[in-house]
């Protein structure tokens, strides 16, 4: 029988760590005080290629930027 003692609070919330992790940073960062916020927001930007991949080979890639806008 399993036991849901040993599971992680944000398991238990049903988020997944990765949601946890993300709020958790959102929450530090909003609790910095300037100029350490503002540099700390800078770096929240995300950016990556995305390439898909046909035939063995791939498409061209496309550019993406993931930001948290509040």
């Amino acid at each position: 029988m399993a036991s849901n003692a040993a599971v992680p609070f944000w398991r238990a919330a049903g988020m997944t760590y990765i949601t946890y992790s993300n709020i958790c940073a959102n929450l530090v960062r909003n609790c910095l005080k300037e100029p350490y916020k503002t540099e700390a927001l800078t770096r929240e930007k995300v950016h990556f290629a995305i390439s898909k991949w046909a035939d063995g080979k791939p498409e061209k890639p496309t550019i993406r930027s993931d930001t948290t806008d509040e």
